[in-house]
């Protein structure tokens, strides 16, 4: 030893150690003064070695249990052997638990010695030795009494050797993580020793242990889960049944050898969940049954595990043989008619692990965003869909497989260097968290010391925590992005000719990867990307920067063809435009939004290629929240009255020869409409309105509309008469419209008032405002790029037998005369919003006590329109439909919630006032809190209603055009409902809609029909 710390010296003691990293110096210094008396202090240079541990504090803490222990032969060795030295101390310094390993072990200091620090020999041989088992039998048995200690001792003296080696640099991760994985394969055979010393007749079956997962590619850690499947077979003579049964007490006692807390501790569980129908399976198999399952049954994620499948344990023979049975299997199955829908599923799996994390995520190595998944996943799904032709690909282990993957052109060069340096590092960080505790832990400390310990571990001194910090953000961010990239670059590589000496994709594995997005039609995406990306301007490198990631951003949308072919209708719309390649590159919200709404919804395609510049719309949440319902009335008002002022002459006249100024006017009116429906469509497809926003908002743009086409039509009739309106004009929103409860595809049901000027004659002003009806009908349905807005006015009196304009007194004399229940209850939503104010509100005035009738109505009409409701279930639902998919007329649909909220207003609006409302939620709102709903049933009718109303609109995002039913017979369209509507499946969305409209539908029997 070197000359110890004496009491003359010791004042500069505690400076020293701060200086050479201690943490606690003052702490380190009373245990070298302890450690002083029994002469185990340690001198200079045993000092300066741990002063260059990742934990100074620990390796001393361990160093000073160990040196009393193990004796002179340590104390010498570690002055005259500067290998021992610095193995033993970067040891200590990371592990706390192989610390007290050496504590408890002191002897096995040695396998870290100068010329014995090595692989120790066979570790399958060294294990089964440990046990009492012959390593050369055909079959060996373990015969040692103590055998579980003694394999979990062993297993960590080689645990110890490997460590020593790795911390020091002497073995790169990808060395580290085989050997782990070929001493836990080691330590499974020894577990089938002792397996089978405690199973009686273990001679009548065969039994071969397959490792999966990191086991299996054999890159496993320094603790984790082995993942293994087993398969048996019986022996020549003997019943099949009995040896399975032998089988699976040989697997479970295995299991077991290795799983169970000793003394020692375990050495990791032993997870069979990766076998045919997982825990619900049996636990061993015979290699024919493995093959009928995977043959018949298996998802493609399953022959994604199978990927890494490799015989570790047991019968040679057999594992072999299943591997030469399942491999074939394996890529003729990514070959499978269900193959594209399941790697979505497996990608959108993946994708939504990471988006729903728990607190901890941010500090996730292996789920993380940027993540040890995100490279697994990327590797595994492109040998997935290359695979299946390029036999070169189909290495079990990341590291390999990338390689390969990159000398095949299908990943960048520069890309599969960053990711694999990055994979790396994490998994170097991995290995570094789990050897402190020997626990299984993916998670990056959150402590300083656990941070510290970390960065100078991994040879950062200068600012370890900081340092460590930002390197493994910047490598998770990396990850993050080749990750996005990886999968779709290589297709622009096959249609465009870009620089670079990587291989290109050949047009026919272009198409292969284009199919595993989802896209049905690889032909015409690769004609697409070729359009978008084809030249050498500006425009073209910008579309080549985005569309990697964009590619992926449209298969994750229900239908990636509509929404690659809509991106290239707008590029071609407006790529010249400065802007708009600036906005998707610099801004990737728009971009991921854009591609999102173009790949599920037709009809906000179709309003954004008629109006390409709503795209700037997508750039934040609040530019997508509805506009308030004045600042729309102002701007359309006044774009009427702008045209309508417009000067006169030759000029003006031949500027304006493709249309009146009442037909710009409805134009720029119409072109206002168009832009604020693709708003709220977009907010709707993004989840940022809820069904009541939705039903005001295209509500308010209704009215604007129809409210401006009434003035531009009022001001072109008053120029063709040269004079003023000879009567004030109203128009009452009817149904949906005036409920506030309009759907993209309803039409705005209404009817015409008018009210003839004091003098006017009578029969002149009815023709004038039938005239100026007629020709709000015309301007709103003039050929134009908008979705028509379809004026009905058949819920008039008389319906289509009656006048298309009425004046005040005539509905006055109407309604005294000859209104039926039924008109009472149509004008239970009828609003007069739009129009001459006070004619507005004289009308509201002359419906009241007809729909709100003083001591509400009789047994006589309640009985009327309950079989009025009973004849439109059984005559109104077209033929062939089935009526509990109808989600307007089918049972517990909206026409059911909505009939109840009527006969209720019927029946007591005349004495509680907040029913006297035309919004069917709000009726249902006033009848709980006037005690006449229970506030259950209340709840049941409002959430069927909300969801039917969900339905219905995203029906018509979907398709572009509208439709009651939910669809049951084309399968991407019900599956883009369901995923607009963020249901995992669409047998969710069914069972979901059927449970709560045959949960209304009991309300509506109860409270409607009055059934018991």
């Amino acid at each position: 030893m070197t000359e110890s710390w004496t009491s003359d010296r010791r004042p500069s003691l505690a400076g020293r150690l701060a200086r050479l990293g201690f943490t606690h110096a003052a702490r380190a210094e009373r245990l070298i003064a302890e450690a002083e008396r029994d002469g185990s202090a340690p001198g200079d240079g045993l000092l300066d070695a741990l002063g260059g541990t990742a934990d100074p504090d620990l390796a001393l803490d361990g160093l000073l249990r160990l040196l009393p222990a193990a004796g002179g032969d340590l104390r010498a060795a570690l002055v005259t052997e500067p290998g021992t030295r610095e193995r033993l101390t970067a040891v200590l310094g990371v592990s706390a638990a192989l610390g007290d390993h050496l504590a408890r072990h002191p002897d096995h200091w040695r396998v870290l010695r100068d010329g014995v620090a090595g692989p120790l020999g066979s570790p399958r041989a060294g294990l089964l030795a440990a046990v009492g088992a012959d390593p050369s039998a055909e079959e060996p048995v373990a015969r040692d009494e103590d055998a579980l200690l003694a394999l979990r001792v062993a297993y960590r003296r080689r645990l110890l050797a490997l460590a020593g080696r790795d911390l020091i640099g002497l073995a790169d991760v990808a060395e580290v993580a085989a050997e782990l994985a070929d001493l836990a394969a080691a330590a499974l055979e020894a577990g089938l020793a002792i397996a089978r010393a405690e199973v009686p007749g273990h001679e009548a079956c065969r039994l071969a242990v397959i490792g999966m997962g990191k086991c299996g590619g054999r890159e496993l850690n320094y603790v984790s889960d082995v993942d293994v499947v087993f398969v048996a077979e019986a022996r020549e003579g003997r019943d099949e049944d009995a040896a399975l049964r032998t089988a699976t007490r040989l697997a479970s006692a295995m299991m077991r050898a290795c799983s169970a807390t000793t003394e020692e501790g375990a050495l990791w569980e032993v997870d069979a969940a990766l076998r045919p129908e997982g825990k619900a399976g049996p636990l061993v198999r015979t290699l024919a049954s493995h093959r009928a399952y995977y043959e018949r049954w298996a998802k493609t994620w399953e022959f994604q595990a199978l990927l890494k499948a490799r015989p570790v344990a047991g019968d040679a023979d057999l594992g072999a043989r299943y591997l030469e049975t399942i491999t074939p299997i394996v890529w003729k199955a990514a070959e499978g008619e269900s193959f594209v829908e399941d790697v979505q599923d497996m990608r959108r799996r993946v994708e939504t692990d990471l988006n729903q994390r728990t607190a901890d995520s941010e500090r996730q190595l292996k789920l993380g965003p940027g993540g040890l998944r995100d490279v697994e996943f990327a590797v595994q799904l492109l040998q997935l869909v290359h695979g299946r032709a390029d036999t070169t690909l189909r290495s079990p282990t990341t590291l390999d497989a990338l390689a390969d993957l990159s000398r095949g052109g299908y990943v960048a060069r520069d890309d599969a260097a960053a990711l694999a340096s990055a994979y790396r590092f994490l998994r170097r960080v991995e290995h570094l968290v789990q050897l402190h505790r020997l626990r299984r832990t993916h998670l990056v400390p959150d402590d300083e010391a656990g941070l510290r310990r970390l960065g100078r571990a991994l040879g950062l001194r200068t600012d370890p925590v900081g340092e460590f910090t930002a390197l493994w953000r910047r490598h998770a961010r990396e990850v993050r992005r080749i990750h996005e990239k990886l999968f779709y670059r290589p297709l622009l590589r096959a249609v465009a000719r870009l620089p670079g000496e990587e291989a290109r994709l050949t047009p026919e594995a272009a198409r292969a990867r284009l199919e595993a997005l989802g896209y049905a039609d690889p032909g015409g995406a690769l004609r697409h990307i070729e359009a978008l990306t084809a030249g050498v301007s500006r425009r073209a490198a910008i579309q080549r920067t985005l569309l990697p990631v964009m590619l992926g951003w449209f298969a994750d949308a229900p239908d990636p063809d509509a929404g690659l072919l809509g991106f290239r209708q707008v590029s071609d719309a407006l790529g010249t435009t400065p802007w708009y390649l600036r906005l998707l590159r610099d801004e990737v919200t728009v971009a991921e939004r854009m591609a999102w709404v173009l790949g599920s919804s037709r009809y906000a395609t179709d309003l954004l290629l008629r109006a390409p510049e709503a795209v700037a719309l997508l750039g934040s949440d609040t530019g997508l929240a509805p506009r308030p319902f004045e600042a729309l009335r102002a701007e359309a008002l006044a774009a009427v009255r702008r045209h309508n002022e417009a000067p006169a002459g030759p000029a003006a006249q031949e500027k304006r020869a493709s249309g009146s100024p009442a037909e710009e006017a409805a134009g720029v009116v119409r072109a206002q409409r168009r832009r604020e429906l693709f708003r709220v469509a977009v907010a709707d497809l993004l989840g940022l309105v809820d069904v009541r926003t939705v039903g005001e908002a295209l509500t308010g743009i209704s009215t604007v509309t129809v409210e401006a086409a009434l003035q531009a039509a009022i001001n072109k009739i008053e120029m063709e008469s040269r004079g003023p309106l000879p009567t004030r004009m109203a128009i009452v929103a009817m149904g949906r419209f005036g409920g506030h409860e309009l759907g993209y595809g309803s039409d705005a049901d209404v009817m015409f008032v008018h009210d003839p000027l004091p003098g006017a004659d009578e029969r002149a002003a009815g023709r004038a405002a039938h005239a100026v009806a007629e020709e709000l009908r015309r301007l709103l349905a003039l050929p134009a790029p908008d979705p028509p807005l379809v004026i009905d006015p058949n819920l008039r009196p008389e319906g289509r037998q009656g006048p298309l304009v009425r004046t005040l007194a005539s509905y006055a004399a109407y309604y005294a005369r000859w209104s039926e229940p039924w008109e009472a209850q149509a004008l239970l939503r009828a609003d007069p919003m739009i129009g001459d104010p006070g004619l507005c509100e004289r009308f509201r005035a002359l419906i009241d006590p007809v729909r709100w009738p003083e001591d509400g109505i009789g047994e006589d009409a309640v009985r009327q329109i309950r079989r009025l409701k009973a004849r439109m279930e059984s005559e109104r639902l077209p033929r062939g439909v089935e009526r509990r998919l109808h989600t307007k007329l089918g049972p517990g649909g909206l026409a059911d919630v909505e009939w109840v909220a009527q006969l209720l207003q019927l029946r007591y609006a005349h004495e509680v006032p907040a029913l006297r409302t035309t919004r069917t939620l709000d009726a249902l709102d006033a009848a709980v809190d006037a005690r006449l709903l229970d506030a259950e049933d209340s709840e049941v009718l409002s959430e069927a209603w909300c969801m039917a109303t969900r339905i219905r609109g995203a029906l018509m995002l979907v398709r572009g055009r509208a439709s009651d039913l939910l669809p049951t017979d084309h399968r991407r369209e019900r599956s883009a409902v369901a995923r607009v509507l963020d249901y995992p499946g669409t047998g969710d969305l069914l069972e979901d809609y059927r449970r709560h409209a045959r949960r209304a539908r009991a309300v509506v029997d109860r409270v409607f029909y009055g059934a018991e």
